[in-house]
């Protein structure tokens, strides 16, 4: 556990790696930059807060962590590690339907604990997608429609909600990442930055995480780490890090699917895709290939 401890905590204070808490429709990203201002305090949990988020993280006994590569778009990957927590201990209150819980006294700025913190309902068996305001006109919208499903009943919340911004808050077993940045417009983009996405259409599938995150069954992804990714692309053109690159193989191997591995050996060994193979054999196998193709590059560094 203390290993597993240190590697959390370097990555927190890296800039370079995110954080996410939430499931599949409903999450909250937690990013900051090199050289924001920043207060980290490791005892007696782990805390992180800027002036646009901040994050909250404990590191049970029970803590799995499970390293992870998928396909992403056209010759890309995605890449993260899920903390993984037993389904039984991963429960969080299930609430369908708006319901006030009173102060955030855990709130990870003390100049935040005295805000109301409302569960909007979305969470599913594992988060808690919440808001917190001080905000007499924010709190007077949540309470009308407290004992209600928010998309049912929330349409004057919904519309009034870019221009009041509440902070919103995502809750899991293993701690929370708080959102403080402005609530874009339905015609904007995401902040740079901490910033939510909350996409009905996805929430409406019912599932905890993306299907393609190989989680073990009985294991449920309370939180994910997304470490520095090895591709970076800016003014049009895509850069490969080897050391990033490097770094994340490190992660892969020790907490990595052994069936995925394989199946990226044999894409370095440039073998054929294995037949008959698994799903993580496949999916190992794919992105091994793509990755060879900026592995084997001359002219990329």
């Amino acid at each position: 556990m203390r290993a597993m401890r240190r590697l959390l905590l370097d990555h927190l204070n890296n800039p370079d790696s995110s954080w996410m808490c939430g499931r599949f429709g409903a999450v909250a990203e937690f990013h900051r930059d090199p050289g924001e201002p920043v207060d980290i305090v490791v005892e007696p949990t782990i805390a992180v807060a800027t002036a646009r988020g901040g994050m909250r993280l404990d590191v049970p006994s029970e803590l799995r962590l499970v390293a992870y590569e998928t396909l992403g778009k056209c010759t890309s990957w995605v890449q993260g590690v899920a903390l993984c927590l037993p389904d039984e201990l991963a429960r969080m209150g299930g609430r369908a339907v708006v319901t006030e819980l009173g102060p955030d006294s855990e709130a990870v700025r003390a100049q935040d604990r005295a805000a109301l913190l409302f569960d909007l309902g979305l969470g599913g068996d594992y988060a808690e997608i919440c808001v917190r305001s001080a905000d007499p006109e924010t709190v007077a919208l949540l309470r009308a429609i407290e004992g209600q499903p928010l998309f049912v009943h929330g349409h004057a919340l919904l519309q009034r909600l870019p221009r009041l911004s509440p902070h919103r808050v995502f809750r899991s077993r293993l701690g929370r990442v708080e959102v403080y940045q402005p609530i874009p417009p339905p015609d904007g983009v995401s902040p740079e930055g901490p910033h939510t996405h909350v996409l009905p259409r996805l929430l409406m599938a019912g599932l905890d995480h993306a299907a393609t995150v190989p989680i073990p069954k009985g294991w449920v992804a309370a939180m994910t780490l997304y470490p520095t990714h090895p591709l970076h692309t800016s003014s049009g053109e895509t850069t490969f890090d080897r050391a990033s690159y490097a770094a994340f193989q490190s992660l892969l191997a020790q907490y990595g699917d052994p069936a995925l591995l394989a199946g990226k050996a044999v894409a370095v060994a440039q073998g054929a895709e294995p037949k008959p193979a698994t799903r993580a054999q496949r999916t190992g196998f794919r992105v091994g290939r793509r990755q060879l193709q900026w592995l084997q590059s001359p002219d990329r560094p």
